[in-house]
């Protein structure tokens, strides 16, 4: 295996990115990199009103990822991610402008400021893509109790699944491994677990 792994943990609200991403790298001694989410000043704003803080919330999720891998280029050892910079804009910014929650100005300053920002870093040798149903993510967000996201409507988390499965069938520059996730328990399906991180460790070998 490299000596220097970087895995990237792609996957839609609530699939069980924290969870996973605290187990691998306790597993296999690699440093997890989580994303901005309980101290983020805009989630809560957003989910009450997307078209007028989805440009924010955006840029904001954007220099926090951009700070994250920048600090993973200067690990000493393997590293993995809760969250990609590259789901920002192929998943939810793009998501929202489609949706009409972000206008065409605004999409625009995004994707150029995104394309500068990441022609400066080194690409994940992996990504794992963590899938569930739109039911499966809903009975996942409802068991964690987490305010803001009480009022995320299953339409919006259906037309997120519907873009990931797009991004990642068209995804072709960085190795995928894509683990369903609808009937997996971590923490009890533990031969498969196994199974996983042999995967893991052998797709970034």
């Amino acid at each position: 295996m490299k000596n220097h792994p970087f895995v990237g943990l792609a996957g839609n609200i609530g699939v069980g990115k924290t969870t996973f991403t605290e187990i691998v790298a306790e597993k296999l001694g690699w440093t997890p990199y989580f994303e901005s989410v309980d101290d983020n000043p805009y989630l809560g704003d957003f989910y009450g009103d997307m078209s007028r803080w989805s440009f924010n919330l955006q840029v904001y999720f954007l220099h926090k990822r951009f700070k994250s891998h920048h600090d993973m280029s200067l690990s000493n050892g393997g590293v993995i991610q809760d969250r990609t910079i590259y789901e920002d804009v192929e998943i939810f910014a793009r998501n929202l402008n489609e949706m009409g929650f972000m206008d065409q100005r605004d999409w625009k300053n995004y994707r150029n400021l995104f394309s500068i920002m990441t022609s400066y870093l080194h690409k994940p040798d992996l990504i794992v893509y963590l899938k569930a149903s739109t039911d499966t993510l809903l009975s996942r967000i409802k068991s964690r109790s987490r305010d803001y996201e009480k009022s995320i409507d299953p339409e919006y988390l259906h037309t997120l699944n519907v873009s990931y499965n797009k991004w990642i069938s068209n995804l072709i520059d960085i190795p995928v491994l894509l683990i369903e996730t609808d009937g997996f328990n971590i923490f009890e399906d533990n031969n498969q677990l196994e199974t996983i991180l042999n995967d893991i460790q052998e797709k970034v070998s």
